[in-house]
């Protein structure tokens, strides 16, 4: 049997995909968690792991030396997780271990957007302008400054999932806007509250890159197309791959994409780099994480272009050249369902039955759940992925089956 993996958080869709895909190529899994009883783990993937260590991921040098001595403990062949909150204990813990990993002293940059700022700044990406925010009262006063002006972005640099972000369009809601970001929820906060930050805000149409490296050399696997809900807040509602630009928008958004990448010390694993152009058609960089793209992205690139992200993953983190070479195109959409109302979920009918060009279908939300409409991406119910050869007949298909499902809210009494 191969030396085991060891996963830092195996909970999420994203780390089930990799905890099987390792699984199946003959090496014990190995699980890295804060919670004794596994909250998160479905009884296929506790059954499928082969030990797990519980230790404080909120304390982050007591988390690197558990999680050191346990990979020396098991003889671990590779570290790696899909958990952006995570992704620094996995930089620090591959170097600790001469495995391939990402470049410790970097690594934070990656999670925290404050950080993450002052890189990209040093590595010229072009990048929205970005303040960090002590105050409420510092918030109003960033106003006076020259070239500052409505709406802004409001959001904990510490965060993901679009928790705590506000599309602040009127300073009558500063306060709001502030308190919402430095109390945003996440995984393993410090219970001082959150860094707040307040970002230029970027008119334009919403991408994401999705790109793999291997010993500093980074390949572009595809560009996603992004749909949001409009207004203050902002979730995902789509993903479209691979997306069809002109050869030399192509080329921007790849080449700051690369900046960014290295920036944040991305030498070995995925990244998600997400990208606003303007309608100019210049590329900014919104911000980059040292993770395969959540929401299914890891899927869309497995059906659109016949890449195995999961054993390309697991590929890099074992020292092995990773098969990133296309070997069909076609092109594949998540659609996710969201709730009309805020209330109790009564009914959800009309859903289609998986098969050859809905791979997905899946309802995470159960009946008699409290719902209300997706300030954030945890507020999303559930989501469908269609693929076709072409990107007509894919959005074709996707908007029909939209069309077929409903979704009733028994709403909350006034």
């Amino acid at each position: 049997m191969s030396r085991p993996v060891l996963l830092l958080e195996a909970a999420g869709p994203e780390s089930g995909h990799l905890a099987r895909t390792a699984a199946a190529s003959g090496h014990p899994v190995h699980a890295v968690t804060t919670t004794e009883d596994l909250t998160g783990y479905s009884p296929a993937l506790h059954n499928l792991l082969a030990g797990t260590l519980t230790t404080d991921l909120a304390n982050p040098q007591q988390a690197l030396a558990d999680t050191v001595a346990y990979a020396r403990r098991i003889n671990a062949a590779a570290v790696l997780t899909t958990n952006e909150y995570l992704t620094p204990l996995a930089a620090h813990t591959c170097a600790l271990l001469d495995l391939p990993g990402n470049d410790p002293t970097t690594a934070h940059a990656a999670h925290d957007k404050d950080a993450m700022t002052t890189a990209f700044r040093a590595a010229g990406v072009t990048a929205p302008r970005t303040h960090t925010l002590a105050t409420p009262a510092a918030l109003r006063t960033r106003f006076l400054r020259p070239g500052m002006r409505l709406p802004v972005v409001i959001k904990p640099a510490d965060a993901a999932g679009s928790q705590g972000v506000t599309v602040l369009a009127s300073l009558q809601d500063a306060d709001t806007a502030w308190q919402h970001a430095h109390t945003a929820p996440g995984m393993y906060a410090a219970t001082g509250g959150r860094t707040v930050l307040l970002q230029q805000y970027i008119p334009g149409r919403e991408y994401s890159v999705e790109s793999f490296t291997q010993h500093s050399r980074t390949t572009h696997l595809a560009i996603t197309t992004k749909t949001t809900t409009r207004g203050t807040h902002r979730a995902e509602l789509a993903h479209t791959l691979p997306t069809q630009l002109p050869p030399a928008l192509e080329q921007a958004i790849h080449q700051e994409t690369a900046k960014a990448v290295r920036a944040v010390g991305i030498r070995n694993g995925a990244s998600h780099t997400e990208v606003i152009v303007t309608p100019t058609g210049r590329p900014y960089v919104i911000e980059t994480a040292a993770r395969i793209g959540a929401g299914h992205i890891g899927e869309l690139l497995h059906h659109a272009l016949g890449i195995n992200p999961w054993i390309a993953l697991l590929d890099i983190a074992l020292g092995r050249p990773a098969r990133l070479t296309p070997a069909r195109h076609h092109h594949a959409t998540v659609r996710f369902l969201t709730s009309p109302a805020a209330g109790r979920l009564t009914s959800v009918t009309g859903l289609p039955r998986p098969g050859p060009d809905t791979p997905l279908v899946r309802l995470r939300a159960r009946l008699g759940d409290p719902v209300g409409p997706a300030h954030t991406n945890a507020g999303r119910l559930g989501s469908l992925i269609v693929v076709s050869p072409d990107a007509r007949t894919t959005a074709a298909r996707a908007a029909q089956l939209l069309d077929d499902i409903r979704i009733e809210v028994e709403p909350h009494p006034a």
